[in-house]
């Protein structure tokens, strides 16, 4: 067990793996060793090929917009501050009558525990059934004025009813997003969060490693 007074960061982002669970249709992950120093090479070397939106990553604004912000130009502070765990009990999707009981306000950072993060991360299959965003609570989220959100599983939109309005409504409306977060290990509550992805030229989206620390109490 982890001795979180000695080493307070959580780590909840999902490890990059050979032939890991990716998005239908999404280029797979392939991670290989092509220099191996058991072979008599010099050093080890693999060759890495996947989508952007493989494991943990973020979503920049032209995934879904055409004259959208591409992932080199996040404001760094957007990925970097405080930010706040809200576990869900709806097991189907993110609701606003769910989320008014949260109080949301203009500028937070929120990240969504769902039942997601307590199984799926398991397994290798994608799993169609998983807890995603309504069109409504995206809606709510942008009136709220919120700044991040961030969601246990490969999407914040639904897969069999389509996940286009709640990608474009959150983007167009100045949320970034972070999906593939594994928060199972996470209790409800305010953290200090750190998310930076790869700097990628006009990407639609990177890989990033995600981090959270509990807040001190003392601060709001």
């Amino acid at each position: 067990m982890i001795d979180r007074a000695k080493n307070p960061w959580i780590d909840i982002s999902i490890p990059l793996r050979d032939a890991m669970v990716h998005w239908p249709n999404d280029p797979p992950v392939s991670i290989k060793r092509i220099q191996d120093i058991e072979h008599g090479a010099t050093a080890n070397l693999s060759a890495i090929s996947m989508g952007a939106h493989s494991g943990t990553h973020v979503d920049a604004p032209i995934h879904f917009l055409k004259q959208g912000q591409g992932i080199d130009n996040i404001p760094i502070d957007t990925l970097v501050g405080r930010a706040r765990v809200i576990e869900i009990r709806d097991t189907e999707s993110i609701k606003p009558e769910e989320l008014v009981g949260h109080r949301i306000r203009g500028g937070e950072r929120i990240l969504f525990k769902t039942e997601n993060s307590s199984h799926l991360w398991h397994k290798d299959k994608f799993v169609e059934d998983f807890v995603f965003i309504s069109d409504a609570a995206a809606d709510f989220l942008i009136d709220r004025g919120v700044r991040l959100i961030g969601i246990d599983y490969l999407s914040v939109g639904s897969f069999k009813h389509g996940g286009s309005y709640v990608h474009k409504t959150l983007l167009s409306g100045g949320i970034w997003i972070i999906e593939g977060l594994n928060l199972s290990n996470v209790t409800p509550g305010k953290y200090d969060l750190i998310c930076l992805p790869l700097r990628i030229v006009g990407g639609d989206g990177a890989p990033a490693r995600a981090i959270i620390r509990h807040a001190p109490r003392h601060q709001a």
